[in-house]
């Protein structure tokens, strides 16, 4: 039954994706003689954390929980941020055992919550359902222990590998239930990147088109700032959060783009680019904890080869372009050997109506990942 009441509670956790950032997702379930009396999770940044939004949930129908146990899919805090300790509550509320799944490796937790739990007397079983609760909060794990955005490189391309027909045609490799996906990632990703190629191609607007959802900050990654002024991003940058990595800095250039709403963030050049490992320091400096790169070719490779990206979404259509000159998802220069090429591990592979998504860890990267 355990894993039962901790799967309810990863479900639960789930439901604040794309609001919590950059705070972890988390659910909580409570259990007396077998029978959930109370739920909650973390809806959104700055509010209630999922185990008092539980005791919140008792409270409003007259139950009381002392005695029972606790379903918790993050280790309970113990520090006062936007809200008091979790660990407090559960302690007053009479809580007799609590279930864990995932260790909170954030410094001001790491293991201090279960130990205070512990020493007031309360049952701590820890590590259950433990690799589905990390999944969960892959973001949150990287933002709180390297202090940078965790990356996920996303592209769609057919079964011999093209993503643009030799025309340059793109529009539609997969199908719906694919490109729902997607935006769900949009609402997961605290922002969203291209590079300015896909601007003067697409005229993108790279907002999340979930009903009730939240749109990403954009990104742009356009080294000569050749973002057109009339494009959909920049016209609607007072609206969407809009941001501009490029090497210039010429203010007379850089202006109208601000006086649009854009934020303009110029970067030392790397390989005539602007260098993507300051700017994900500098993303994160912003409190943005996750990105995801629905850029071309060539940003693809520059992404892996400047050891930025963590996972890698792979959308393979049952469908073959063919043309000898049309775009593959990964360009640039390329690796010269094939044990040079980067490795990835999969950690699942999931179907989306006739198309499968493949989704990777990157093995070997570089930098400071």
């Amino acid at each position: 039954m355990n894993e039962v009441f901790m799967r309810e509670a990863v479900e639960l956790a789930q439901k604040g994706m794309g609001f919590v950032s950059p705070n972890p997702m988390v659910g909580a379930v409570i259990v007396r003689d077998g029978e959930v009396i109370g739920r909650g999770f973390h809806k959104k940044y700055g509010e209630l954390h999922a185990e008092r939004a539980a005791f919140a949930d008792c409270d409003s129908r007259g139950v009381d929980c002392a005695g029972a146990e606790m379903y918790v899919t993050l280790e309970p805090c113990c520090h006062r941020g936007k809200q008091p300790p979790c660990t407090e509550a559960i302690i007053e509320r009479g809580i007799r055992r609590v279930y864990v799944g995932s260790a909170d490796p954030n410094p001001l937790v790491a293991g201090k919550g279960v130990r205070e739990l512990r020493d007031n007397g309360i049952e701590v079983v820890e590590g259950v359902l433990r690799d589905e609760c990390d999944a969960v909060n892959e973001i949150f794990f990287k933002y709180i222990t390297k202090h940078l955005p965790f990356v996920t490189m996303k592209y769609a391309m057919t079964a011999d590998g093209k993503i643009a027909c030799r025309t340059g045609e793109s529009k539609w490799i997969t199908g719906e239930e694919a490109r729902l996906n997607v935006q769900r990632d949009r609402l997961k990703h605290a922002a969203v990147m291209v590079g300015v190629g896909t601007v003067l191609k697409d005229d993108p607007m790279l907002t999340c088109r979930l009903e009730g959802g939240r749109d990403p900050v954009r990104i742009v990654c356009d080294s000569s700032l050749r973002t057109p002024l009339t494009s959909r991003i920049v016209c609607t940058a007072r609206t969407v959060p809009t941001i501009i990595a490029t090497l210039e800095s010429d203010v007379a250039i850089t202006q109208p783009y601000i006086d649009k709403g854009c934020t303009i963030l110029t970067f030392r050049g790397r390989n005539g680019r602007p260098d993507l490992r300051q700017l994900m320091k500098t993303l994160s400096s912003l409190n943005i904890d996750s990105v995801l790169l629905e850029g071309g070719g060539e940003l693809n490779w520059s992404a892996l080869e400047a050891g930025i990206v963590d996972k890698v979404q792979t959308y393979i259509a049952p469908k073959i372009f063919g043309g000898i000159g049309a775009k593959s998802p990964v360009a640039g220069v390329g690796a010269d050997k094939p044990d040079n090429g980067f490795k990835l591990e999969t950690v699942a592979v999931r179907h989306f109506g006739e198309d499968i998504l493949i989704e990777s860890r990157v093995k070997n990267v570089h930098g400071h990942n």
